[in-house]
């Protein structure tokens, strides 16, 4: 009985080894608020990126990459669950994501596949079966989900001292960014001590606000002057909806047009802090060819949402147009032969793919819930990929910011569903193919009419969606009506919640009161 028991755990300890080889190892890596066009491999000349460059290079660029959501809490929900946000049930002003549907992300599926797995950074939301979004709390943050938890509540802090679970890095790294990649080494080297295939998730500040870069790269644009991009201002904006006009997007973060200098410095800080991200994947390649699991460790590397960094005058992000919803994705496959290295895809992929795409890397079938595509068909076989569009929804904010966008490789469909004395529902169409600026709107150009029929009805299904598949709770059901194009006025008005004047007073009331019951 001895030697049958001591045969059985050598074949089970073989076949665990086994499995950890034949499984790739998947490192997921998100920046925060990192447009496409801040990144080298994407065409900007101006930046210095050459760890995301050589990853392009090697792997696979997807030059149109959507974040279906463009703020940060619903967009991670989307990312780790693989599905549109008013299914997700989470966002600011809306709830958290319920521990049913977290249950169904990826990390939660690799570990209990038998993955070693481990999470640092902005985990950006709550995990909880409540009804507060606040995630500035550790009882919303699912540490226990993970092998190692690395992460922290709300926005977590540029100064590594101030973030709990990797301030034992301060002393080396005083800056987060370059201290999660000496988190990453560390928890490489565990990983490969387990014996099983593992799945690292990094969430970086950076390049969020407060834009305070790493001292140690204050060299890298000391005096760069950074050009301005063709649509950039106030003047760039007039064909634009009032709708979109309508929030802190266009009506704060003066930083990015109250000067030259301000700019200036807003461009080389922005700048700087996305440098520190490269530099940070450089350490963790680093990391993996250390560790002699670099030729079967697989990178994506992503962000959350775009910026707009002074485009049509808009600062921050939310808006569907393309410095504020696309991002830089890229994968990197050692195991891709050399002459697939260095590919580019034009087919629009989307945050949604990044959980069944890294499902189908490990071998596991995503479940069925999830909206996204498996990315790897796009990469190997891109004429069966199947896609024409992807929606992008933004729920958040003023009511008349709220909307739901139709994008394509070449079209956008933009619908500002908000109506009032000052402004009427408004389409926007634009030829983002050939005019990737945003630059000239083709709504009443006859030559684009079929166009402009085709995406109207792309998005009209997208609303029927809605309306089949949005959570009964956390206030999703209303966008049924909200988004329909021939819901009138009177029928929406039950379900608005306030213009930009309102949410501004109201923000306003609840920061006094704030610093009230701090000075008592």
């Amino acid at each position: 009985m001895k030697r049958i028991y001591i045969a059985i755990l050598t074949l089970s300890l073989l076949l665990n080894v086994l499995s950890a080889q034949d499984r790739p190892n998947i490192v997921f890596l998100l920046s925060d608020d990192q447009t496409s066009a801040a990144t080298g491999c994407y065409g900007n000349n101006q930046v210095i990126t050459p760890n995301i460059d050589k990853m392009a290079s090697e792997g696979v660029m997807f030059s149109n990459y959507y974040n279906t959501t463009s703020i940060c809490m619903a967009s991670r929900a989307c990312l780790i669950t693989g599905m549109y946000e008013y299914k997700t049930g989470c966002n600011f002003m809306h709830g958290p994501l319920h521990k049913d549907k977290f249950e169904k992300s990826f990390p939660v599926i690799m570990r209990k596949e038998g993955y070693f797995t481990g999470f640092a950074g902005k985990f950006g939301m709550a995990v909880s079966d409540g009804d507060s979004w606040d995630d500035k709390s550790w009882e919303v943050m699912p540490v226990d989900a993970y092998d190692r938890w690395g992460g922290g509540p709300g926005q977590t802090n540029y100064k590594t001292a101030k973030n709990e679970r990797i301030a034992q890095y301060a002393d080396e790294y005083p800056h987060s960014t370059r201290a999660y990649g000496a988190w990453a080494n560390d928890f490489i080297t565990d990983a490969k001590k387990s014996g099983k295939p593992f799945c690292m998730s990094i969430s970086f500040k950076a390049p969020h606000l407060p834009f305070t870069p790493d001292k140690y790269f204050d060299d890298v644009y000391a005096n760069k002057v950074f050009e301005k991009p063709a649509n950039y201002g106030a003047e760039n904006a007039t064909h634009l909806s009032p709708q979109a006009k309508s929030g802190r997007q266009y009506n704060a973060y003066n930083f990015w047009r109250e000067s030259e200098e301000s700019y200036q410095k807003a461009m080389r800080t922005y700048n700087q802090l996305i440098h520190g991200v490269d530099y940070a994947l450089g350490m963790i390649r680093k990391a993996l060819e250390e560790q002699g699991v670099a030729d079967n460790t697989i990178i994506i590397f992503t962000s959350d949402n775009g910026y707009s960094c002074g485009a049509h005058n808009f600062g921050g992000k939310v808006l569907p147009y393309e410095e504020a919803s696309k991002s830089p994705c890229v994968i990197y496959d050692p195991r891709i032969p050399e002459n697939k290295r260095g590919m580019k895809r034009e087919t629009v992929a989307a945050n949604i793919d990044i959980a069944p795409t890294i499902l189908s890397y490990a071998g596991i079938k995503a479940p069925d819930n999830m909206d996204g595509k498996d990315l790897n068909l796009l990469i190997n076989n891109p004429n069966k990929f199947k896609r024409e569009t992807i929606t992008l929804t933004n729920m958040w904010g003023n009511d008349e910011i709220q909307s739901i966008s139709v994008v394509s490789k070449d079209w956008k469909y933009i619908y500002w569903q908000y109506e009032n004395e000052k402004m009427k529902p408004t389409e926007e169409l634009f030829f983002v193919g050939k005019d990737r600026l945003e630059m000239k709107n083709e709504v009443k150009n006859p030559e684009h009419k079929n166009q402009l029929n085709s995406m109207r009805q792309q998005y009209d299904k997208q609303v029927q969606e809605i309306s089949k598949g949005a959570v009964n709770y956390n206030d999703y059901q209303k966008y049924s009506i909200l988004f329909d194009r021939n819901a009138s006025a009177e029928e929406k008005k039950p379900y608005l919640t306030g213009d930009y004047e309102q949410v501004l007073k109201e923000a306003t009331q609840k920061r006094k009161e704030k610093q009230k019951q701090n000075k008592h």
